[in-house]
């Protein structure tokens, strides 16, 4: 039952990126016009453009595109860009991996920030410090991560100075500059995802602080912290696992714009980049790793489902 369960999500995963492949080629090849037109210039000839063409592979009939493009997805070979001539596929992975770093950082923050400020929301609903969680998170959602980068740098980088304005360090050579120039785009991102936790926690928390279970295990002599922590958490984590999975992906898309401000090396300044030079191989390329990764951090969340819900684990097992 168990390899039936795990062959089935395995399927569905691999459909889902199958579809999202062929929408976002299709999608691009929608647009009207040659990109090795666009590449070269107006003043391009024939030749120069049924040159590059043929070497892009874009002559060919669009069935072989599409299969020699999710060829080089499976074996790593991204292909080449449109307006720079070079691989692709270094780049893309170096990029990932800083968009990564900020990612995962902002996340972990964001949780950090989330589950302790949530749980006291919900246990003191009703008292003034409760409220003013639920406030503060709420003007939180209401600020954009732009709008906090910007306010972040006017204060901290340009007024205070104790922290560089924009850049990136590379950390195996400078750490040091690694880490302060990660501290505001870090807090950018995770401060506006940590008040949309917080809301997700304090609700799933209330819901959980309603069950029966936890009357039962106040009656037995728990104190309602105790209760909580002891039963309650668990079953409050499975929802709040379910909004994590979808609030990565969407630190990922935000990031973009966070990286553009603060001028770090991520994939989304890459993608801009690209749509701003109309490098469609490139851009499809990103668009798809951006899709693979969402896909990956669903299997995530469907395996800490499993680790936390005891009744998950026993569909399996049966």
């Amino acid at each position: 039952m168990m390899l039936k369960r795990i062959g089935a999500n395995t399927l569905r995963y691999l459909l889902t990126l199958l579809v999202a492949s062929l929408v976002i080629f299709i999608a691009l090849r929608v647009i009207p016009g040659n990109p090795a037109e666009v590449a070269l210039g107006v003043t391009a000839t024939d030749e120069s453009v049924a040159k590059l063409s043929a070497t892009m592979g874009i002559d060919k009939p669009l069935w072989q595109q599409y299969v020699t493009w999710v060829q080089g997805l499976v074996t790593g070979n991204l292909g080449m860009s449109l307006t720079s001539g070079a691989d692709i596929s270094p780049l893309v992975f170096d990029r990932l991996q800083v968009s990564i770093i900020l990612v995962g950082c902002a996340m972990v923050m964001a949780l950090g920030l989330s589950i302790p400020l949530g749980v006291w929301a919900a246990r003191r609903a009703r008292k003034w410090d409760g409220v003013a969680i639920t406030v503060l998170s709420q003007i939180g959602i209401a600020i954009p991560s732009f709008l906090a980068a910007i306010l972040l740098v006017a204060w901290f980088a340009v007024r205070l100075k104790w922290v560089p304005a924009n850049g990136w360090s590379v950390p195996s050579e400078d750490f040091g500059g690694f880490v302060a120039r990660l501290i505001l785009p870090v807090i950018s991102l995770g401060i506006v995802q940590a008040a949309i936790m917080t809301r997700y926690v304090r609700s799933a928390v209330l819901d959980v602080m309603d069950e029966d279970f936890m009357r039962t295990a106040r009656a037995k002599g728990l104190n309602p912290g105790q209760a909580l922590m002891a039963h309650g958490l668990r079953n409050a984590a499975l929802p709040v696992l379910t909004v994590t999975g979808l609030q990565i992906t969407n630190l990922l898309i935000g990031a973009v714009v966070i990286e553009k401000v603060f001028v770090i090396p991520g994939l989304g300044s890459m993608l801009l980049q690209a749509v701003t030079d109309r490098d469609l191989p490139t851009v499809q390329t990103i668009v798809m790793v951006l899709v693979i990764f969402a896909v990956v951090v669903n299997a995530m969340v469907d395996v800490a489902y499993a680790v936390v819900d005891p009744r998950t684990r026993s569909e399996v097992t049966a």
